[in-house]
C-alpha cells in the first residue's frame, strides 16, 4: 500500500475540522527563509547555467566528488531510478519508504523487501534507505561501500541525512564510483517540500542517464534561486541541526511521559511503539494533532517536530491525557 504522511484530508474525514497541527512529516517546521527572487525566476524558462550553479552548490554541500543531477524533488528520482539499468531483481531493506518497491516494480523489476543488508546481495539492484524512514535504521559510510561490490547498483537513499552529515556516504565516494547512486532531498531539512527540489549523485554514466530521462529544465526557476541560497548558508544549516536535535529530545520526553517506546528516528522525526497506534493516533487526534500510523504495523506512530511556540503547547495539551492515563 502507498500510504503516505502529510494525508491531512483523512484527518479532517475522520475528525472534523479544527486547528490542525499536522505532525505526520518529517519535514522541518521552521523552514529557511526564503530569498528575494527575480521576476525572470517566474517568468522565464530556467537557465543552464543556473542549473549548473545549483549543482555546483550542492556539490560542495554534500562533500561530494561524484556529479550531482537537480531534479524535481528526491520523489523524481526515485521515479526515474529504475530505469537506469535493465529490469532484473531488486531488493530494498525494509520497513521504508514505500515508494522505492512500488517504483521499481511499476518498471518490471522483481522487488523483495528484506530485513538485513546481508540479504541485499546478489541483486541487480539494491536500495537502503540512510538514516532509514521510519525506524532511524543507521548504516554506516564504510559498510555500504562493502556493501556495493556484492549487488549491481548501490541506490542510498539519503532524503534524511542532512541533520547527521557524518553518516552520508558522498565524502567516501570519488568522482567515478561504479556503481553507487545516491538520492538527497532538499525540502526535508530546509521546511520547503513545496520547493519540489532534490538530487542524484552518482557514477558520471548514471548521472547523465538520468539527465536524459529528467528532460530539458527539470527544475524551476524558483527552486533553482533558492535551492543555491539555502545550500550555500552553513550557518542556518549548523544552526538547524542544533535546534532539531534538542527539539527531538523534547519530544521524546513526551512520548515517554506518556509511556511510548523509543523505535528510533531522525532529527526530523521520531518513531514510538505506544502498543497501540490507531488508538493513539485517534487521542492525539482530538488535541488535533495528526500523526502518522503504518499498515503494516500495530504499535508504530511517528511524529514530526513542532515549530513554533504556540505549536509546542498544542502538542504539550495533545499528549496530556495520554500521559495521565500512563501513570494511572
Amino acid at each position: 500500500m502507498r500510504d503516505h504522511g502529510g494525508d491531512l484530508d483523512r484527518a479532517l474525514a475522520l475528525h472534523g475540522a479544527g486547528d490542525w497541527l499536522d505532525l505526520s512529516t518529517g519535514i522541518n517546521p521552521v523552514a529557511y527563509p526564503l530569498p528575494p527572487l527575480p521576476a525572470s525566476a517566474w517568468t522565464a524558462l530556467p537557465a543552464q547555467e543556473a542549473h549548473k550553479a545549483l549543482e555546483a552548490t550542492a556539490q560542495a554541500a554534500f562533500g561530494a566528488a561524484a556529479p550531482v543531477l537537480a531534479v524535481a524533488g528526491a520523489q523524481a528520482a526515485i521515479q526515474l531510478m529504475p530505469q537506469l539499468v535493465p529490469p532484473g531483481r531488486a531488493r530494498v531493506l525494509g520497513p521504508t519508504y514505500n515508494e522505492h518497491a512500488a517504483a521499481l516494480a511499476a518498471m518490471g523489476w522483481t522487488v523483495d523487501t528484506v530485513a538485513t543488508a546481508e540479504a541485499l546481495a546478489g541483486a541487480d539492484l539494491a536500495v537502503i534507505v540512510n538514516p532509514n524512514n521510519p525506524d532511524g535504521r543507521r548504516m554506516m559510510p564504510e559498510a555500504l561501500m562493502g556493501l556495493a561490490p556484492q549487488v549491481g547498483l548501490l541506490v542510498v537513499d539519503e532524503s534524511f541525512v542532512d541533520p547527521e552529515p557524518d553518516l552520508s556516504i558522498l565524502p567516501h565516494l570519488g568522482p567515478a564510483p561504479a556503481n553507487i547512486l545516491v538520492l538527497r532531498s532538499f525540502g526535508k531539512f530546509y521546511g520547503l517540500a513545496g520547493v519540489r527540489l532534490g538530487f542524484a549523485v552518482g557514477a558520471p554514466h548514471l548521472v547523465e542517464r538520468l539527465r536524459r530521462l529528467a528532460g530539458p529544465w527539470p527544475v524551476s526557476g524558483p527552486a533553482l534561486v533558492i535551492g543555491q541560497a539555502a545550500l550555500a548558508d552553513r550557518r542556518w544549516q549548523q544552526d538547524t541541526r542544533s535546534r532539531l536535535a534538542a527539539d527531538a529530545r523534547r519530544l521524546d520526553g513526551l512520548a515517554a511521559a506518556a509511556g511510548w517506546r523509543l523505535i528510533g528516528g531522525t532529527a526530523l522525526f521520531r518513531t514510538y511503539d505506544t502498543g497501540d497506534a490507531a488508538a493513539a493516533q485517534a487521542r492525539l487526534a482530538q488535541g488535533r494533532v495528526w500523526s502518522r500510523i503504518f499498515p503494516w504495523s500495530r504499535g508504530w506512530l511517528r511524529l514530526g517536530l513542532a515549530g513554533s511556540a504556540g505549536q509546542w503547547r498544542q502538542l504539550e495539551r495533545a499528549f496530556a491525557p495520554i500521559g495521565r492515563r500512563a501513570g494511572e
